[in-house]
């Protein structure tokens, strides 16, 4: 029996063919050959894998095919051609999903991104003057309108935004946290460790359940806290037999004493919970007109803007804090700045912001609307022969907001023969991969987080899946 083997073709010939020929002109000289090396090696292993009998047979009946080839190296060209990081469509239900990039960015943030990113800006150029300028001018006067602040300052992030506070109020002093927020604030990090990185020190106060004001007195008057930090517990709740210290107590003591009051706010929110149908929330603005001297909050969050740390307050601390060499190493670019300052423009008309931030959109969402979506999207669904059930679903806001807090709405639901993994892995090797989640051996798609210009990668991502599963694969 003649070794299939023998007879792939060289490097050579398959560049002479056709099909090649066609990779060459998308690809490549040098990239066509290396692909094609690799796939010739791949298809040898194959080969002397499959022994003797039928399989060998099948491969003498291919194996001087340049299609086989051709395909092989396109296949392998295009996979490293794909980008790492790529779109996705978020059907989990979970509007502010970390592991999905969280806030998706309004229309306007995208442009004024697109703008900043492909020309020159006045990043750091005074206009007015004709000379350098300051980055952190950007967004203030927004910020300090949206929220009643003094003055206001953005960096990379919210855990940045606190360090940057810790280590210009209270280098190598200690810093004084209740132990029921010494929190763990995602992906690991938890606030001890922030506070030693910033160059504090942490003093506790209280207990995990109870802590009143007198622990936070009896702290100050042994001379122990430099500042007094109180972080809102926003991914988890303590219920039962708990008391804790207010914002309003923390600040008369602060002044009694002159111990500066930082609130780590979190979440970003700007306008009232309860417009979005969401329980009562505090606002930076809240915090503000509580005394609180800086305020830090996430602009991913529930500001549904780009990444970014906001820190609020007294103008003179924000001048401190710019005056921090740290300040540099946490600051932005111009592409986050001009998407902070898109979206936040949109909350000088709260009713727009709430229709054209996707975010506030996705939340404020009416059981019926999405039923609507659902049923629109289940008959499209039908339209291509798969078999899809509407059926309600319960998703989170997420991002460490709003433990416990379920929002009601409607999804697809796909039960196969397969399987749900194999369905789950087949949407995902999508061109544009879809994000479900599996309930009771079954694909659940909630349409609460598909955003409408991904409602045709979805039902693409259904078909997809149904093909593989018609065709067995």
């Amino acid at each position: 029996m003649t070794d299939p083997r023998s007879r792939i073709p060289s490097v050579d010939a398959l560049l002479k063919a056709e099909p090649v020929v066609q990779v060459v002109e998308q690809f490549g000289r040098r990239r066509t050959v290396e692909a094609l090396r690799s796939a010739i090696e791949e298809i040898r292993g194959l080969i002397g894998g499959a022994g003797s009998g039928p399989e060998v047979e099948e491969w003498k009946a291919v194996v001087e095919d340049a299609n086989l080839y051709a395909d092989a190296a396109r296949d392998r060209l295009e996979d490293a051609d794909r980008p790492s990081l790529r779109g996705v469509v978020n059907a989990t239900g979970v509007v502010l999903h970390t592991n999905l990039g969280r806030a998706p960015l309004p229309r306007a943030a995208v442009r004024a991104m697109q703008d900043a990113a492909a020309s020159y800006s006045n990043l750091e150029f005074d206009l007015g003057q004709g000379v350098r300028g300051s980055r952190y001018v950007h967004c203030v006067d927004l910020l300090t309108e949206l929220t009643g602040a003094e003055d206001a300052l953005v960096v990379n992030n919210a855990a940045g935004g606190l360090v940057l506070a810790l280590n210009t109020l209270a280098p190598g002093r200690g810093v004084a946290v209740s132990r029921g927020e010494l929190v763990e604030i995602g992906g690991g990090f938890r606030i001890p460790e922030v506070l030693e990185r910033a160059g504090a020190r942490l003093v506790e106060v209280g207990s995990t359940n109870r802590t009143r004001v007198e622990d936070y007195r009896e702290a100050i008057e042994a001379n122990v806290p430099h500042a007094i930090l109180k972080v809102h517990r926003s991914n988890f709740r303590i219920t039962g037999f708990t008391e804790e210290t207010s914002l309003e107590e923390l600040v008369a003591l602060g002044k009694e004493h002159d111990v500066p009051v930082v609130h780590d706010l979190g979440s970003g929110l700007l306008v009232p919970a309860e417009s979005l149908g969401l329980p009562a929330e505090p606002l930076a603005s809240t915090s503000l007109k509580q005394g609180a001297d800086l305020v830090v909050v996430s602009g991913d969050k529930l500001m549904g803007a780009t990444q970014a740390g906001v820190i609020v307050g007294r103008a003179d601390m924000i001048a401190a804090l710019k005056k921090n060499p740290l300040c540099r190493a946490l600051r932005v670019d111009k592409v986050t700045l001009a998407g902070l300052e898109a979206t936040l423009q949109l909350y000088r008309d709260p009713a727009a912001a709430v229709e054209e931030i996707p975010t506030l959109a996705m939340l404020s969402a009416t059981p019926d609307a999405l039923r609507a979506r659902a049923d629109a999207l289940a008959v499209a669904a039908t339209e291509l022969g798969i078999p899809v059930e509407v059926v309600p679903s319960r998703g989170a806001v997420g991002g460490g907001t709003f433990p416990g807090v379920e929002l009601d709405g409607w999804a697809l639901r796909v039960t196969t023969e397969s399987g749900a993994s194999r369905w789950m892995r087949a949407l995902r090797e999508a061109d544009r991969p879809v994000i479900g989640r599996v309930v009771d051996e079954a694909v659940l798609l909630d349409v609460r987080t598909v955003l409408p210009d991904d409602e045709s990668a979805l039902l693409e991502g259904l078909a997809r899946a149904w093909r593989a599963e018609e065709g067995g694969a």
